[in-house]
């Protein structure tokens, strides 16, 4: 219950972010961030009545996917409807929350030293080099950007 709270709470800053920040009427982000948190909660519900562990974020993005491929009813819609709202009117409410929940954790950070910074760098330059590279493999295939 605290997880379908925070996602709704999530849900209506990311609105109000929209509406001051990119003049998007309320009422007209209103049916894409309800689309965003119904398919975030149908993808923590099927996390959890699978029989192994697995990320949250696969399944959320699966059905993200699904919910707005060409062979899905109402793609057309939710898509556009998705469209409305802007990625930094979203991510600055889960960003902050990702941050205050760390706060909480903090010893628990201290115990990881300097290592955990010299990780996240690798891991952080390992990840844009690869989907860069990816990226460019994908576009040379399609012809673009020659």
């Amino acid at each position: 219950m605290n997880q379908i709270l925070t996602i709704f709470i999530i849900g209506f800053i990311a609105l109000i972010g929209n509406w001051i920040g990119y003049k998007v009427p309320f009422m007209e982000s209103l049916p894409g961030i309800l689309l965003l948190a119904v398919i975030t909660l149908i993808g923590m519900g099927f996390t959890r009545i699978l029989p192994f562990k697995s990320p949250v974020i696969v399944w959320i993005s699966l059905f993200a996917m699904l919910a707005t491929s060409p062979f899905f009813p109402g793609n057309e819609y939710t898509a556009a409807a998705i469209a409305k709202i802007n990625l930094l009117a979203l991510a600055t409410p889960i960003l902050a929350y990702a941050g205050l929940s760390l706060g909480k954790d903090v010893h628990l950070f201290k115990q990881l030293s300097w290592r955990i910074v010299v990780v996240s760098l690798v891991v952080f330059t390992g990840t844009f080099l690869f989907a860069t590279l990816f990226a460019e493999i994908v576009f040379k295939l399609q012809g673009k950007f020659l």
